[in-house]
């Protein structure tokens, strides 16, 4: 049995990101939107972390800590949205959120 190549890592990462691409799009919960997101976010490091192996340089890697960074933050303060949402609004349909634009 041989070593994984790159192309399966890759293939692994579209597979991902193409599913957090349809939650966001299918989706009308908002917390699953944000799942989705994640998702995507997890499915580039993937592969930015596949690349950086493959090429013996540790760019990917050092990219891969800040997007987790960014995506640690994205997830506190979504969440803290959400809730704020959610005490007013007592749902956290997509579709009826979009009744709060001004």
């Amino acid at each position: 049995m041989g070593a994984i190549q790159i192309e399966h890592y890759l293939m692994l990462s579209a597979v991902l990101f193409t599913l957090g691409v349809l939650g966001v799009l299918l989706r009308r919960n908002a917390i699953l939107v944000f799942m989705s997101v994640e998702l995507m976010l997890n499915a580039a490091n993937l592969a930015l972390v596949a690349f950086a192996r493959h090429w013996g340089q540790s760019d990917g890697h050092v990219f891969v800590f800040f997007v987790v960074t960014v995506a640690a933050a994205e997830v506190a303060v979504g969440l803290a949205l959400l809730v704020t949402i959610f005490r007013t609004r007592q749902s956290i349909n997509i579709d009826e959120l979009r009744m709060m634009e001004g």
